[in-house]
């Protein structure tokens, strides 16, 4: 027990918390913002039902710029804006918008991706019932991908655990702040375990959650 002396079961405990807040608060928003923002990908590419050049250039390079940027720079440039949506930088509030904002466009490029998979006779059976644009994507689309989407949102979340983690960096709270201010900057390698311990324990049950349904959904 001796090597578990720097640990305190309590912090584990809330820093645990706190991850799962964060992750579960940004992950409900980044698929909020991030599917409407794949759909609008890919029905503006070319030879899609709505298409538009300029709409879909502009869409991609918003979304290009912000996957481009480092999560670590981004929260630090977030700062004043975080400040201005929640009140505060620090804590899991200040963290939750800049996860937002990096994942968010990480998982509308999986969106598209998984709909320019669906089958185009499929697109075209429905169109020739009469089916508008809308009925289209929420009656054809969105179902035939729904695999697709899922595992794209498993990815994502999976990315997220890891941007939380980064985000203890500034104070966000939850298990990377536990790392960074006990197992790194006080040399408690013991926390520094613990903590690696349990954000890959934290990624394997989100990778098998997020197969599982994924698989329950292809066998539909």
């Amino acid at each position: 027990m001796s090597f578990f002396a720097n640990i305190d079961w309590s912090d584990i405990g809330q820093a645990c918390l706190d991850t799962l807040i964060m992750l579960g608060g940004s992950l409900i928003l980044t698929i909020a913002f991030g599917l409407p923002l794949g759909v609008l990908l890919y029905l503006t590419g070319q030879g899609r039902l709505s298409q538009n050049r300029v709409a879909n250039v502009v869409l991609g390079v918003i979304v290009n710029i912000l996957r481009s940027v480092p999560f670590i720079i981004l929260l630090i440039v977030m700062i004043p804006l975080t400040v201005m949506l929640v009140g505060t930088s620090l804590g899991v509030a200040g963290a939750i918008p800049p996860l937002v904002v990096g994942a968010a466009p990480f998982y509308a490029r999986l969106v598209e991706g998984s709909l320019k998979e669906v089958d185009r006779t499929t697109i075209e059976a429905v169109q020739a019932m009469g089916a508008t644009t809308r009925q289209i994507v929420t009656g054809a689309l969105i179902p035939e991908a729904l695999p697709g989407l899922i595992a794209g949102a498993t990815v994502t979340a999976v990315a997220l655990v890891s941007f939380t983690a980064m985000a203890g960096v500034v104070g966000a709270g939850g298990l990377g702040d536990l790392a960074i201010r006990f197992g790194y900057q006080r040399f408690q390698t013991d926390v520094m375990v613990v903590t690696v311990v349990l954000l890959v324990v934290l990624v394997q049950i989100i990778q098998y959650a997020g197969d599982a349904l994924a698989r329950h959904f292809t066998r539909r």
